[in-house]
């Protein structure tokens, strides 16, 4: 049987020519009937899809899962990949129309590697660029790895005075913390 997927999370995509509406109408005309189509609105970004994960339960053994574009599908191609594997796993097929439709057979398997090898460039990339970003980062002055202190000279100096952790409305593990620093740098002096 087949089962349609369409899924929109912004007004812009639908203005570009993802559209529900616009999906639909791709969906019934890849043979998909009208009460077989799943549609949503919701990011991608999410990983709870309602609507989708209700798909996946209803998708059975010789079924074809038909989406527009892997991007309808999938957060990214590394999710798109996992979740066409499980499929393929389960005896389902994944047909995206823009791209073919991907089973067991030679040319499934190998539109299923480009889609892997696609998401494995796409995570290396962005771990490169970010190794790349932190390298520029830490060329900067005052660069500092991690999350900046919650608590600053307002704080330290506070406790200099001799406020305790409840006038402050931090945690004692925390005063300890910023006392134990204080202390270092005045014997370092």
């Amino acid at each position: 049987m087949l089962y349609g997927y369409a899924r929109v999370s912004t007004a812009g995509q639908a203005a570009k020519g993802n559209s529900l509406e616009d999906q639909l109408e791709l969906l019934k005309n890849a043979g998909c009937s009208e009460s077989n189509i799943f549609l949503e609105s919701y990011t991608g970004t999410k990983m709870e899809r309602p609507v989708f994960n209700s798909l996946l339960g209803k998708l059975q053994t010789g079924d074809t899962l038909v989406v527009t574009k892997l991007d309808r599908f999938a957060r990214n191609a590394d999710d798109g990949g996992k979740q066409i594997k499980d499929l393929l796993d389960r005896g389902i097929s994944v047909h995206v129309l823009n791209m073919g439709l991907i089973d067991n057979t030679p040319m499934g398997k190998l539109i299923m590697h480009v889609v892997l090898a696609f998401a494995e460039f796409e995570r290396d990339m962005i771990v490169e660029r970010t190794q790349a970003g932190k390298a520029i980062a830490r060329q900067k002055p005052g660069y500092h790895e991690g999350r900046n202190s919650k608590y600053g000279k307002k704080e330290i100096e506070a406790i200099s005075s001799g406020a305790s952790w409840e006038d402050l409305g931090m945690s004692r593990s925390t005063w300890y913390r910023l006392k134990g620093k204080i202390d270092t740098e005045e014997r370092n002096l």
